[in-house]
């Protein structure tokens, strides 16, 4: 019979890239690692990793190891869930994973209402971006991460993950005192103006760009940041011009003239991730729908809502 925590160091190794990685993930020495995963090549008849340059790389027969191991762990899960439903109680802890705007805006919200529901439920929020968060859900880093697509940027699963929707967070024209006056009838009057963007990385840039080139410029990105907060500021101390999502106002009237975008509204979705196995945990049930309560009691706009009826701006003329 195998050995299912030492089939676990060889899952890490793989999720991770290395054992230096793996040992530092699991709090383990290198060393001992090492030594597990010798243990296990012994019982397995067959050498599971191979060295490439500084680093390993796993054989074979190692990824077919890990494919199976994904499949217990996944059935443990399904097993801990269903021994946590047939209990009165909802309890244990939740380690979520949430990204700036939305740990801004909804998640005091949730905590609120999982403390009053569910006094004996722990949730342990952390502020990290989804290109992080994500792998790190897979990795068993987190039991919930929050986040988000753009239009346009399907965002493809990792394997062994779910998809639960929160809700859309709508994607408005945020201009800075010097146009707060002028009318956008189409984003090719922006052309001459400077650009407030997040990185190359992020899925928000990317539709920023894609979106500019179609009204026929390419952006004059003069400021970069993934801090949304930042970039609302540097919007309103006019700095230039951003698309920015209602949330980074934390439901508060934005302190600068915001539009729709020319031609329809746009909207970038929220959604949670969750491990297949868990998924289905009365803990992680509670927390994911708390997230869509708290989305809800925020009033995010509509499709019939348009940015000057939601924030009382006035209508250029």
């Amino acid at each position: 019979m195998l050995d299912l925590h030492r089939l676990r160091l060889l899952r890490e190794v793989h999720l991770r890239g290395s054992l230096a990685a793996a040992a530092t993930a699991l709090r383990y020495s290198p060393s001992a690692v090492s030594q597990q995963l010798a243990v296990l090549e012994r019982e397995v008849g067959v050498p599971l990793l191979e060295k490439v340059g500084r680093g390993v790389r796993l054989t074979a027969q190692a990824q077919i190891l890990v494919g199976h191991t994904e499949v217990v762990l996944e059935r443990l899960e399904l097993a801990e869930a269903e021994v946590a439903a047939s209990l009165r109680d909802v309890t244990g802890t939740v380690r979520v994973a949430c990204f700036q705007t939305v740990a801004l805006s909804l998640m005091p919200s949730m905590l609120d209402h999982v403390r009053t529901a569910y006094p004996r439920l722990r949730v342990e929020l952390s502020q990290v971006d989804p290109d992080v968060s994500m792998p790190a859900l897979q990795a068993r880093d987190y039991d919930l991460a929050v986040a988000e697509e753009f239009p346009g940027r399907p965002q493809p699963l990792l394997t062994g993950l779910d998809r639960e929707e929160v809700g859309p967070d709508p994607l408005r024209l945020a201009l800075p005192p010097s146009l707060a006056d002028r009318e956008i009838t189409d984003l090719a009057q922006l052309a001459d103006q400077p650009w407030i963007v997040e990185p190359p990385t992020k899925p928000a840039r990317h539709w920023v760009t894609t979106i500019c080139r179609a009204a026929g410029f390419e952006p004059d990105v003069l400021h970069e940041s993934a801090d949304m907060l930042l970039n609302a500021r540097l919007v309103e101390t006019g700095h230039g011009v951003a698309l920015l999502p209602d949330l980074v106002w934390q439901g508060a009237p934005p302190p600068v003239a915001v539009r729709d975008l020319p031609g329809g509204r746009a909207y970038r979705q929220i959604y949670t991730a969750a491990r297949v196995g868990s998924g289905h945990h009365p803990a992680i049930t509670a927390v994911r729908a708390a997230l869509r309560a708290a989305h809800s009691a925020a009033s995010i706009s509509g499709p019939s809502e348009s940015a000057d009826e939601l924030f009382g701006n006035p209508v250029p003329e």
